[in-house]
């Protein structure tokens, strides 16, 4: 029963999402998804330059920052992540990327692997207001990773195994 109910909990979850992301997508329109779109903007970075060294690098880290989405998808989907971003910014076609559900390149915007213009805008603000926010700080807290254990060279004593055994 507890099962039924985690499954009726997620396809709420995922109604729910799908209704947000349609508003959003009537509000402000769309974009092509998997990440295409803000490897795309990146590109556009390319010419930006400025006479401060501090602008400059900034500019690099954002152009960086916007192509790992594609990267990471990528990545997930068991491609290597930098030769899929090369491979869909050497085509000139706005809506042409990877689809990682069906680990082939194509006409995403035809596939229907879409974002919400509203929603990865509002993902790139509040990463930028993130990213302020932690450089503007002069302090920050944070737990130190635990290194994890190593596990056991062997299995334990007298835990079953066939008869004769361990001694039983």
């Amino acid at each position: 029963m507890l099962f039924k109910g985690m499954r009726l909990k997620e396809r709420k979850q995922r109604f729910e999402d799908a209704l947000n992301s349609t508003k959003a997508a009537i509000e402000e329109g769309i974009v092509t998804g998997g990440g295409v779109a803000l490897a795309r903007a990146a590109v556009a970075l390319d010419g930006l330059t400025d006479e401060q060294h501090d602008i400059r690098a900034g500019i690099a880290i954002v152009g960086r920052a916007l192509s790992r989405p594609l990267r990471q998808i990528a990545t997930n989907a068991g491609a290597e992540g930098s030769v899929v971003v090369n491979n869909v910014l050497a085509n000139t076609d706005a809506h042409y990327g990877y689809n990682a559900a069906r680990s082939d390149y194509g006409d995403l915007y035809a596939a229907g692997v879409v974002d919400a213009t509203k929603v990865v805008r509002l993902a790139l603000e509040n990463a930028g207001s993130i990213a302020g926010m932690i450089l503007t700080t002069e302090c920050a807290i944070a737990e130190k990773p635990e290194k994890p254990k190593p596990a056991p060279a062997g299995g334990p004593d007298g835990m079953g195994g066939m008869g004769g055994m361990g001694g039983y």
